[in-house]
């Protein structure tokens, strides 16, 4: 499909219920109060409640009779994002689907390596291990809700995974580590979607939009190019589009379907992964 592809006007029923990580600014924000506005429940996760509540009054104002709730959890923090899961399962009767945008980017002090709550590469943690472990433990509510829908926010911005140093121990950069982190969000993608594929829920990654003017972009000391408004509508469509209802696996340039690094399409790399990610997951969530 083309950059012309357009979601406007593309309503949704009250019940469905959609799932936004890292909403209380940028992307994460600009795509809640784009399906809030549609009519549909936006569950909104945030590390801040009072940031957290701010973006739930906008949905709220926006008055289109959808439900608006939050949830407050440090996805670089295995444990919180366990207990994250819990909680939605144990309160939200549905969920239709669900959005991965929290993101760690380069950071202001790239050079500085930082780690998550259990000593992770800080950018592996909250942009792979967080939404696999997250993906995990809500595949219940998601499977009962079928048809539903996984979209990954990822990058173009890709880099080899260093097996052999997959904790960037040496020669850190955190552009680079975001890079890398984003191509093993994408090969966890390609791996869930073969999983997945006849469950009714589906799994797709995209890079939104080039430079988007956010707060990680600016941090890192880059020049944005285009407004957020650029990403939405891409992330959006994954969602909402009903032409794309039974595509899985599959990673999106913006409104484009195209190849991501050629290393998410070695079968052994992507086995390789999943094992390591199972196995550095798989003390947080039950059953992996």
């Amino acid at each position: 499909m083309t950059e012309n592809t357009s979601t406007t006007g593309t309503g949704l029923p009250r019940h469905h219920t959609t799932l936004v990580t890292g909403a209380t600014q940028g992307l994460g924000r600009g795509i809640a109060l784009d399906l809030a506005a549609r009519g549909g429940t936006v569950l909104l996760h945030g590390r801040d409640a009072a940031r957290l509540d701010a973006v739930a009054a906008e949905a709220r104002a926006l008055g289109s009779g959808g439900e608006v709730r939050t949830y407050v959890a440090d996805l670089a923090d295995l444990d919180q994002v366990t207990d994250l899961a819990r909680r939605i399962r144990e309160h939200e009767p549905r969920l239709d689907a669900l959005v991965h945008n929290a993101v760690a980017g380069g950071g202001s002090r790239p050079l500085v390596r930082e780690v998550s709550a259990q000593g992770h590469e800080l950018r592996l943690a909250v942009n792979h291990l967080a939404p696999y472990a997250l993906t995990r433990g809500l595949l219940p509510l998601l499977t009962a809700s079928a048809p539903a829908r996984i979209v990954n926010v990822a990058s173009i911005g890709q880099e080899t995974v260093d097996f052999d140093d997959l904790m960037f121990e040496r020669e850190y950069e955190g552009l680079a580590a975001y890079c890398r982190s984003k191509l093993a969000l994408i090969m966890a993608t390609f791996a869930l979607g073969t999983e997945l594929d006849g469950s009714g829920v589906t799994v797709n990654a995209l890079h939104p939009a080039h430079l988007m003017d956010t707060e990680g972009v600016r941090a890192y000391g880059l020049t944005p190019l285009v407004g957020i408004e650029e990403g939405v509508r891409p992330t959006v469509r994954l969602v909402v589009d009903p032409g794309l209802a039974g595509v899985t696996g599959r990673y999106f340039d913006r409104f484009t379907d195209t190849r991501a690094h050629e290393q998410a399409y070695d079968p052994e790399a992507r086995r390789r992964l999943m094992t390591l990610t199972d196995r550095l997951v798989g003390a947080a969530v039950p059953g992996v």
